[in-house]
């Protein structure tokens, strides 16, 4: 019986270890907050562990349509795409960029939309200028926020986007962020709504953070 015990034991290692194999995350993938992730662009490969995230939309920072495959994917799953198109950092305006990153951000910060994936192709320079921007907001000082942009472009870290991120100024998103308000209610502090000016609030007593 001691021999059956440790081949069932075997077994039940090489299970895990073959579904450990078969969970491959994108190249350049990571967690940015709860719900927000980031990588490269996905690939076949990488779809049984993007399932595994619950995603309920991914932002594509790319002008190229996105992969059929791809599409076929997020189809089947009822995940978002909102793709917001630019020619890469290094031959794009900073202006065209900057509509992009505001955009984008737009989706970022509205929790509906999470968990949510940001890629573009490396998910090194477009992908690490809209994180970049993300932190700025988040009131991340300017040296780890270059750090963490530098972490993932690595050796094709760009002087053009820590420049972009350094002057990316969050006034023109002052207007979303005023109309996206978190309210806690009821008895329990975990019950969290997303409410919008337009929206009646609820009788109960609110408390605004």
């Amino acid at each position: 019986m001691g021999l059956i015990f440790e081949v069932e034991i075997e077994e039940e290692e090489e299970v895990k270890e073959d579904v450990a194999a078969a969970l491959v995350p994108p190249p350049n993938f990571a967690a940015v907050e709860d719900w927000i992730y980031r990588s490269a662009l996905p690939d076949k490969i990488n779809f049984a562990f993007l399932e595994t995230l619950g995603l309920r939309s991914i932002i594509y920072l790319c002008q190229e349509p996105y992969p059929e495959e791809n599409l076929g994917f997020i189809r089947c799953r009822n995940i978002r795409l909102f793709q917001f198109g630019t020619e890469g950092t290094k031959k794009c305006c900073a202006a065209e960029l900057r509509s992009s990153i505001v955009e984008a951000l737009r989706v970022l910060i509205d929790v509906r939309n999470r968990p949510v994936l940001i890629h573009c192709k490396q998910g090194k320079h477009r992908t690490g200028c809209l994180v970049a921007c993300l932190r700025k907001l988040q009131n991340w000082c300017l040296p780890a926020v270059f750090e963490e942009y530098k972490n993932y472009a690595g050796e094709k870290s760009r002087a053009s986007d820590l420049k972009f991120i350094e002057e990316f100024e969050l006034d023109s998103l002052k207007l979303c962020l005023y109309s996206i308000i978190y309210q806690y209610h009821g008895y329990d502090s975990n019950k969290r709504r997303l409410l919008y000016h337009e929206d009646p609030l609820p009788p109960t007593c609110i408390k605004s953070l």
